[in-house]
Parts: C-alpha cells; sequence; structure tokens
C-alpha cells in the first residue's frame, strides 16, 4: 500500500468519461483477477478485516433510541408551541416540527463534517486517493471521525423508524427508506472495514443539501403566518430552493463521483490492490449515486413546472395533494362498529370518510341538483303565465 505519489502534489479531479473509462477497467481487471471469489472469500475477508464489537453496535442502538426520544421531546416541547405561537397555517403547522428537526440535524453534522475535512490536517477532499493512504486491516479510527459515525449512524437507524412512524408519507417514502438501509449499511460496515476517511467525505457532500432542503421548507412554512404574508420568508425560500437545487447538482452529482467514485473505483486498488469488499462498497456507492440522479428527476420537474406556469408557489413536488393522499386504513374495532351500525347510518359513515375533495364534489353535485330543480319551477311558472296570457 502506497503513501507515495503525493510528492508532486493531489492528483486532479478526472472528467466524467475518465472516472467511467478508468473505473470501469479497473473494476474489470479486479474480476479478472479475483480466482477464488465467492462465498467463502467473503466470510475469510469478514473474518480477517472487519473490526466491529458488540458494545459498539449497542451504543449505534442507545444512541438511535435517544435520537427517537429527542425528537418526540422536541417536537411536544419545542417544535408545536413555536409553530402555535408563530400561527402557522394548520397544515403547515403540522409539516414544521419535521422540517425543524432536520434543519438542526443535519446543520449540525454538516458543519461538523466541514470542520473536519477543512479546520484540521485531513487531506481527504482536496486529494481524494488520499482515503486509501497506509490502509491497514483494524488501524484505529481517530476520535473524532469515531464521533461523527456514531452520530451519523444512530440517527440514520433512527430514520428509518422515523420514516416509517413519525415523518409524513410522501410519494417517495419507500426510495427514502431505501437510502437510509443503505447509507446505514455503508456506515456500519464502513467503519468495522476501517474505510472511515472516504465515509467523512461522502457525509460532508450529502449533508449540505438537506440543510437547504429543509431550510426551504421552514421559509415556506412560515411565509404565511398570522393572517398576513411575510415576503422575507418568501425571499429567503426562493433563494433556498434555488441554491438547493444547484448544491444537489455541484455535490451529489459532480463532486461526490469525481471525488468520491473516482477514489474508490479506481484509486483504491492502485493503494490497497486487494482490498477488502471491492466490489461490494462499489455496487451500495453506485445505488445511492442512482438514488440521487431519481430525486434530480423531482428537481428537474419542479422547475419545468414553474417556469411553464404550471406552479406558482413553492411546494414539495414529492408530498401527496389532498385529493390524492392515500386514506389511512379503519382499524378493526372501527371496522366492527360500522358492520354494528343500523343500514340507515351507512351513507352517513361514507360521507364522514370519504376524503375533503369528495365532500366537495358530492356537495357541488346537491347543489346543481337543487340549481336544477329551481330553473324546472322557474320553467312551470313561465309556461302557466304564457297560457294565462293567452286564455285571456
Amino acid at each position: 500500500m502506497a503513501a507515495a505519489g503525493t510528492a508532486s502534489g493531489p492528483e486532479p479531479m478526472p472528467s466524467y468519461a475518465q472516472l467511467v473509462q478508468r473505473g470501469w477497467g479497473s473494476a474489470l481487471a479486479a474480476a479478472r483477477g479475483c480466482a477464488d471469489c465467492g462465498w467463502g472469500l467473503a466470510r475469510r475477508g469478514l473474518a480477517e478485516h472487519a473490526h466491529l464489537a458488540p458494545p459498539e453496535l449497542l451504543l449505534l442502538a442507545l444512541c438511535a433510541l435517544g435520537w427517537t426520544a429527542l425528537r418526540a421531546a422536541a417536537t411536544a416541547r419545542l417544535f408545536r408551541p413555536l409553530a402555535k405561537w408563530c400561527r402557522l397555517q394548520p397544515r403547515d403547522a403540522a409539516k414544521m416540527p419535521e422540517s425543524a428537526w432536520k434543519f438542526l440535524f443535519y446543520l449540525g453534522a454538516w458543519s461538523y463534517s466541514a470542520y473536519l475535512l477543512f479546520g484540521t490536517d485531513y487531506p481527504f477532499f482536496h486529494d481524494p486517493p488520499s482515503v486509501f493512504y497506509d490502509w491497514v486491516p483494524g488501524m484505529a479510527v481517530p476520535r473524532d471521525i469515531a464521533a461523527a459515525y456514531l452520530l451519523q449512524g444512530s440517527f440514520y437507524g433512527h430514520s428509518i423508524y422515523a420514516t416509517l412512524y413519525m415523518d409524513a408519507w410522501r410519494k417517495d417514502s419507500v426510495v427514502m427508506l431505501v437510502h437510509h438501509v443503505v447509507t446505514l449499511v455503508l456506515i456500519v460496515s464502513s467503519y468495522a472495514f476501517r474505510y472511515h476517511n472516504v465515509g467523512i467525505l461522502v457525509l460532508f457532500l450529502h449533508d449540505i443539501s438537506d440543510v437547504q432542503l429543509e431550510f426551504t421548507k421552514l421559509n415556506v412554512y412560515f411565509k404565511s403566518r398570522g393572517g398576513s404574508y411575510h415576503r422575507l420568508h418568501a425571499l429567503a425560500a426562493d433563494l433556498g430552493c434555488l441554491s438547493f437545487s444547484l448544491s444537489w447538482f455541484w455535490f451529489r452529482l459532480y463532486w461526490f463521483p469525481l471525488k468520491v467514485l473516482y477514489a474508490t473505483c479506481h484509486c483504491s486498488l492502485r493503494s490497497v490492490p486487494d482490498i477488502p469488499f471491492y466490489f461490494f462498497f462499489n455496487a451500495l456507492l453506485l445505488l445511492l449515486t442512482a438514488m440521487n440522479l431519481y430525486w434530480f428527476l423531482y428537481i428537474v420537474a419542479f422547475a419545468a413546472k414553474v417556469l411553464t406556469g404550471q406552479v406558482r408557489e413553492l411546494k414539495d413536488v414529492r408530498e401527496y395533494d389532498a385529493a390524492e393522499a392515500p386514506s389511512p386504513k379503519p382499524s378493526k374495532a372501527e371496522a366492527g362498529q360500522g358492520a354494528l351500525k343500523p343500514p340507515g347510518h351507512g351513507n352517513e359513515a361514507r360521507v364522514r370518510s370519504c376524503p375533503r375533495s369528495e365532500q366537495m364534489r358530492r356537495r357541488d353535485d346537491r347543489m346543481q341538483c337543487e340549481i336544477l330543480h329551481q330553473q324546472k319551477d322557474t320553467t312551470e311558472d313561465l309556461v302557466k303565465s304564457s297560457w294565462g296570457l293567452q286564455l285571456s
């Protein structure tokens, strides 16, 4: 394993074409050179190179539970009272605690990652191939990086539960679940195999977009409050949306593949020719890239709607509209109570359980029927009057 090659300075960042050409070539060479690839090699690799003690996993699980408890307390004692005090609209008040929680965490996590990359002697951002210099199995993890891993790993463990039971369900919630699982696996396995240097770079390049997304959503919620429209929040939301779109492409679709994927796919084999689990980690990183592309399509779709005039104010295009929101299934108790109701109450129960858009549609139908009856009565009166005039 080589720490050499840095005498002439960091290696220049490649182009997309060089990434594909060199990365694909290195992967093919690794596949051809792997004579005993299979489950046997994987088991030996886990036994020889994975270093993760049970107390570390227990601490990770306890911190994940701590994040969940802290979010519940912050929502009940801080975020909801703040939304009530600011007199947010009910729809925005329901969404604000989730965005406030995520904004505070990602702001702190990204700031700490930025400190590690720019406030210390770690050269990983300016020289990504250096993440594999001097790598040895079971090497000690610096405490500052280990702290970042504990915070991030436990938070993504909490986020899997939160996506299912605490967050609003969105069109991309299934993809979000996959993202959280992939991220948690990457964090835990990269810590076990001592690929923590590249892990810090991955976290730094991804967290900044979440900071800007939640900042933008918070300003969208606060621009209409207390019965008035606040232009400062509207301007901050517009600027945040623009910054979020640009940073998503720059950090996740430009720097991430050209810094991280180039280092893991190509440079890792130069520093450590027989690097363990090469294909496993690169497959997860490529899956992460595919999800970044998937979410970028939402950004492009929103920008297209704004440019064509279909959308006049900011909204999260991943969220369901009132008309298409999935209605919750009734519990068994509710279903049993519905079965015991007399026949005359069936239609009333169905009307109450309909979404708001369905109730409005039925109300409009009733109004149209009343208008038709009134027109019919008016027509009959006119006919009778005309007959009376003719007879006279």
